[in-house]
C-alpha cells in the first residue's frame, strides 16, 4: 500500500481584482500521483507548474484563502487539517525551498537536534553536521551567520534526522556544490532503502535520476506523466506524454532542443490538453476536451495520442 496518494487534487486561491470585487484562480488541477515505502518519487516541471503548491496541500500549509479539493492519504488515512498538523515534522518532514524556514532566534545546532526523534539528539545532530560537511562550530551559530548553502544544509540535516515515514524535500539542493548535491540525494536514496517514502520535487532532471524510482512529470498546474524512472533513456522515445519527451530532449545532454511557446498562466489555460498549443502531434481532438490520467505500458499519462 503507498505511503501517500493523491487522488485528483485541485487548489484554488480566491483573490481581489478590485475593492469589492473577488476571483478564484485554480492553480492545480486534476494531481494525482503516490508514492510507495522504500521509493523516491521524482516530481520535475518548469517554475509554475505546481510542485512546490503539492508539497505544502500535503503538509496542510497553504495560506488561509486556498480551497482544497480531492483527496490525499497518508499511510492509508485521509490526511485531515488536525491530521496534517499532528504529523508535520513528525511522521512527514519537509526539506523547504526557503531557508527562511529555520528560527532566527535559534542556535541552528539546537533546531537540528529538536527534530530528532530515535537515537541521542546531541549524536543525531554531530553525525548529521559530518556528513553535509558543517562543522564543529556551525551548531552553535543562528542562522543568518550561515551561509545560503550552509543553512540549506542544516535543513536538510534537520529532516534526515526526523525518522520521518514520508519526507518531502522541495528543490533540496539549489545553491550547494556538486559534492554536497551529491551527498544529498544519495542520503535520500538511503532513507528509502531503509523504508522512508521520499517525493523529490526538483528542476534537476538529471540528478533526480540518479536516486528516483519513478518521476512524476508537471504542467501547467497538474500531472502529465508518472514513469519509471529507468525510461528516460536515449531519444526518449519509452516516455508516453510529448511534454515529457520534449522535456528531455531540451536537455543539453541530449538534442538541446528548445520547446517553442511557453507555459500558459493559471488564467490562461486553453481548453483540451493544457500542452496541445505547444505539442508537435496536437489535432483538433486534444483541444476538445481534458484528458484524463490513464494507464500506459507501466506508467500514466494524460495524451490521448499515447501508445
Amino acid at each position: 500500500m503507498p505511503i501517500l496518494e493523491v487522488d485528483d487534487l485541485s487548489v484554488s486561491f480566491t483573490q481581489y481584482t478590485g475593492r469589492f470585487r473577488q476571483t478564484t484562480l485554480r492553480v492545480l488541477q486534476g494531481m494525482s500521483l503516490d508514492v510507495n515505502a522504500g521509493e523516491i518519487v521524482a516530481v520535475i516541471g518548469s517554475s509554475g507548474s505546481g510542485k512546490s503548491l503539492l508539497a505544502h496541500a500535503i503538509l496542510g500549509i497553504l495560506p488561509g484563502n486556498a480551497a482544497v479539493e480531492g483527496t490525499i492519504r497518508f499511510d492509508g488515512e485521509t490526511l485531515t487539517p488536525r491530521r496534517q498538523e499532528a504529523l508535520r515534522g513528525k511522521e512527514i518532514a519537509l526539506v523547504p525551498q526557503s531557508v527562511n524556514y529555520l528560527d532566527p532566534l535559534m542556535r541552528v545546532g539546537a533546531q537540528v537536534r529538536s527534530a530528532v526523534r530515535t537515537g541521542d539528539p546531541a549524536t543525531e545532530q554531530r553525525k548529521a553536521f559530518d556528513r553535509y560537511r558543517l562543522g564543529p562550530d556551525a551548531a552553535n551559530r543562528y542562522p543568518h551567520q550561515l551561509s545560503g548553502g550552509m543553512a540549506r544544509r542544516v535543513l536538510v540535516s534537520a529532516a534526515t534526522v526526523s525518522g520521518a515515514k514520508l519526507l518531502i524535500a522541495d528543490e533540496p539542493t539549489p545553491g550547494l556544490d556538486p559534492a554536497i548535491v551529491r551527498e544529498t540525494v544519495l542520503q535520500m536514496r538511503e532513507l528509502a532503502d531503509q523504508g522512508a517514502g521520499v517525493l523529490l520535487i526538483s528542476h534537476d532532471l538529471e540528478s533526480a535520476l540518479h536516486v528516483a524510482d519513478r518521476v512524476a512529470v508537471f504542467y501547467a498546474g497538474t500531472s502529465v506523466e508518472l514513469a519509471p524512472a529507468c525510461d528516460f533513456v536515449q531519444d526518449g522515445s519509452k516516455l508516453r506524454h510529448p511534454y515529457s519527451r520534449a522535456l528531455w530532449r531540451a536537455l543539453p545532454q541530449n538534442d538541446f532542443v528548445p520547446i517553442p511557446g511557453r507555459q500558459p498562466h493559471p488564467g490562461e489555460l486553453p481548453t483540451g490538453c493544457l500542452f496541445a498549443p505547444r505539442c508537435e502531434a496536437a489535432t483538433a481532438q486534444c483541444s476538445a476536451e481534458r484528458p484524463a490520467m490513464r494507464e500506459l505500458r507501466g506508467g500514466k499519462a494524460r495524451c490521448i495520442h499515447a501508445t
